[in-house]
């Protein structure tokens, strides 16, 4: 199975990581950030990966350090978690609907970080969540992650609605891109031959 357990700690953030790509869904996860937390277990169950997330920030000045450092460390995971990347599907999309919004998110296990978002948000702030964190929790799990992701809300009016399908639609993404073909088991997916 290919699993990985981080830590990280900081002066803004404790963060503990475990993760099993080859999972079933189940999910643990305490960030101390309710809707946050809704959204990760989105991942976890949708992407059919084992994910364990306990994280303490300062949650008194505002939730960014926490929700940016919970991207850097999942994306980091998923990184190591994948070793050389040989024998994955490495490219995938999915598209998830949520009520009346249409998610829409492909993946690139590529080793380039690269993000590309667009959400037509139709108010500023998720419970105590900034729409603008929820993206950048996506930026930073591509760096660390190291992939290109395009992620988007085709259409769709509830905040909430929007947010759970791009999350849904990331899971589902990322459980085929991470995916071993087995038709190039000792393959890097790459004319290059490696992914860096």
């Amino acid at each position: 199975m290919r699993k990985a357990e981080l830590s990280r700690t900081t002066n803004e953030t404790n963060i503990k990581i475990e993760i099993n790509l080859d999972g079933t869904g189940t999910a643990n996860i305490n960030t101390g950030i309710g809707f946050f937390d809704h959204m990760l277990t989105q991942i976890a169950v949708h992407g059919l990966f084992d994910i364990s997330i306990e994280a303490e920030g300062d949650l008194h000045i505002d939730p960014h350090h926490t929700i940016e450092d919970c991207g850097l460390v999942l994306g980091e995971t998923v990184n190591q978690a994948l070793g050389d990347r040989r024998g994955i599907t490495r490219m995938a999309s999915a598209y998830v609907p949520m009520d009346e919004a249409l998610g829409h998110v492909v993946l690139d296990l590529s080793g380039r970080p690269y993000t590309v978002i667009s959400v037509p948000w139709t108010a500023p702030i998720i419970g105590i969540v900034p729409t603008s964190l929820l993206e950048h929790f996506f930026e930073s799990f591509a760096i660390t992650g190291r992939c290109n992701t395009h992620a988007r809300i085709i259409y769709g009016k509830d905040n909430h609605h929007m947010s759970e399908a791009l999350f849904k639609a990331f899971g589902r993404a990322l459980d085929t891109a991470t995916r071993i073909d087995d038709r190039r088991l000792d393959q890097i997916p790459s004319s290059k031959g490696n992914l860096v």
